[in-house]
């Protein structure tokens, strides 16, 4: 029997920027996992997102969470601007 999972785009307000996550939330879940994304990696990430679906299958839910904004993520992927100031 496959349980139910509640998948949902967040938005967190940064002053006047927003930043993005995905927010997976299985049926019965015990707790939650936040993975905070910041320079070279985000919520989009291949390894984080197995990760994420090994802890879904342990009931935990888990918040993939940037925090760059995609201009910022832009500039950095040039210039590693933020790469240690996030």
């Amino acid at each position: 029997m496959r349980s139910e999972m509640i998948v949902q785009a967040v938005r967190i307000a940064d002053g006047a920027d927003m930043l993005d996550g995905d927010l997976h939330v299985p049926e019965n879940a015990t707790g939650i996992v936040v993975f905070a994304h910041g320079s070279g990696s985000s919520r989009f990430s291949s390894r984080n997102r197995h990760v994420a679906e090994s802890l879904h299958r342990g009931r935990f839910a888990t918040l993939l969470q940037d925090l760059l904004t995609s201009e910022e993520e832009q500039i950095d992927v040039r210039t590693s601007q933020y790469r240690f100031d996030i």
